[in-house]
């Protein structure tokens, strides 16, 4: 599982970024349905990268800890922009 945390920090990156993209540049209605695309798109990209990769082990943490902290990052967006961005 250590060589996992790679894969996962960097897909975090990769949510964080395109969380900060999106809450800045998407208009305010669509902003939360570009939400649930990252995070379904962060989930297919664990996916995809475990297809990819020899063995099974890990795959569930993985995609839990992806999922889990890219949920996180969501929610706090949403409520930035639920509250403060109107």
């Amino acid at each position: 599982m250590k060589s996992g945390w790679i894969e996962i920090i960097s897909i975090w990156a990769l949510v964080a970024l395109a969380t900060l993209i999106a809450t800045f540049t998407v208009p305010h209605p669509q902003v939360l349905a570009s939400f649930g695309a990252i995070l379904a798109s962060a989930t297919a990209l664990v996916s995809m990268i475990h297809l990819f990769l020899e063995g099974h082990r890990g795959f569930v943490k993985k995609l839990v800890y992806v999922a889990g902290g890219s949920y996180l990052m969501l929610a706090i967006a949403s409520i930035y922009v639920l509250f403060v961005q109107r």
